[in-house]
């Protein structure tokens, strides 16, 4: 399987996303924001990172490179695309996902092993049981998720992840950055976008601590295997 990883102008975590990638034994496909060709992956990733500098707003400039029109399109066709961290700000910013992230509730930035909560069976959930405790990094400034109707945007099952405690729970105490309902990923309502702000690149090997990323990134590596 080929999973194409996008480089924006900016993006920090992309060369971490294709090792993450490697690791799970999909074959990384480096993608520039600036061509409009996605050449010929079975998935995409959106990586963490500051893209054009984070001015205006964060993602609101990527939105317009023309690879986003590729993107978007391969969406519409029902290929799967994840969002991470800044990734999860641009697919907000270019409506591919409901709602948007702000500044932390703090305005300080936050950086810490986070356990999430799967919430929701997607693409990028599949072979992880809806309930699941999860332990995966969080680092970021402008990671508070806000949206008008987040019961809602949960009766739709679009709620992918939300913070918690380790059992579970999830209250203010467990939230990094102030994100209504606690939510710190979604979808879109066919399941095959999906944005978080935690970063499962992160937490692929063991020597980090934490391994559960691989739930989240080998979920599509695995229904490919699964339907072949």
């Amino acid at each position: 399987m080929r999973i194409g990883v996008v480089t924006f102008p900016g993006s920090c975590d992309d060369r971490d996303a294709a090792h993450a990638v490697a690791v799970l034994g999909a074959e990384p496909v480096a993608l520039w924001h600036g061509e409009a060709d996605l050449a010929g992956v079975d998935a995409v990733v959106l990586p963490g990172g500051f893209s054009h500098g984070d001015y205006l707003r964060c993602g609101a400039i990527a939105r317009f490179s023309p690879v986003m029109g590729a993107v978007t399109d391969f969406a519409g066709r029902g290929g799967p695309v994840l969002g991470v961290c800044n990734g999860f700000q641009v697919l907000c910013e270019a409506g591919l996902l409901p709602g948007a992230l702000t500044r932390n509730a703090g305005l300080r930035f936050v950086h810490r092993d986070q356990h999430v909560r799967v919430d929701t069976a997607c693409d990028w959930t599949s072979g992880t049981p809806v309930g699941t405790v999860l332990r995966i990094p969080v680092k970021h400034g402008e990671g508070r998720y806000v949206h008008p109707d987040p019961d809602g945007l949960a009766a739709a099952g679009q709620v992918l992840v939300r913070y918690c405690c380790a059992d579970g729970t999830v209250d203010a105490a467990a939230n990094p950055n102030g994100s209504v309902a606690g939510i710190a990923g979604v979808t879109n309502q066919a399941g095959n976008v999906a944005g978080l702000m935690p970063h499962p690149e992160h937490a692929v090997e063991a020597l980090f601590g934490s391994t559960d990323g691989r739930r989240i990134l080998g979920s599509v590596l695995q229904r490919s295997r699964s339907a072949a």
